[in-house]
């Protein structure tokens, strides 16, 4: 198991349309440094979104996994970009490693519909159904870490812009 600790993103930001949109059948992507600067990452397949405890949790393939894990251990940052392939429409969050475990059977089937929502956005835009076939997500970890800032990453004037928590 790894652990750390970061700072608690305000629940405010974590609306029940991004908890939704980031749990959906998007392109996830987990991204991590060395201590040296050198950046490591891997795809994901499905995301659990905790609004009450701003932490995410992502699932990684254990296949080509080795330096993000060993990041992980390292020094904890890590980021994690949802892209929806339909309108591009992206976040990415920051935060720090909590703890990596291996995926549970409850958390595989997740990932089953989690692939099968991604799976059907990329037939839309032309992906051929055998290369789909192909994939591999399990074995997997489970990364969750706590949410400390967020960012649009939608293409446009906004992209990179910090979200900030919704008037209330």
């Amino acid at each position: 198991m790894i652990s750390c600790a970061g700072v608690v993103l305000p629940r405010s930001i974590l609306t029940s349309e991004l908890v939704e949109f980031m749990e959906g059948g998007v392109s996830l992507l987990i991204g991590t440094r060395s201590a040296e600067l050198r950046p490591a990452g891997r795809r994901a397949f499905g995301a659990r979104i905790d609004a009450e405890q701003s932490a995410a949790t992502v699932f990684v393939p254990a296949c080509g996994a080795e330096l993000v894990l060993a990041n992980l251990k390292d020094n904890g940052q890590v980021a994690a970009t949802f892209a929806r392939p339909l309108d591009n429409r992206a976040l990415q969050l920051k935060g720090r490693c909590l703890n990596v475990h291996e995926t549970s059977a409850a958390e595989r089937a997740f990932q089953d519909r989690y692939f099968a929502a991604f799976s059907e956005a990329l037939l839309l835009l032309g992906q051929q159904p055998k290369l789909l076939r192909r994939v591999r997500y399990f074995p997997s970890y489970a990364v969750t870490f706590r949410i400390e800032s967020m960012f649009e990453q939608t293409p446009g004037p906004d992209a990179g812009r910090g979200v900030q928590p919704e008037p209330r």
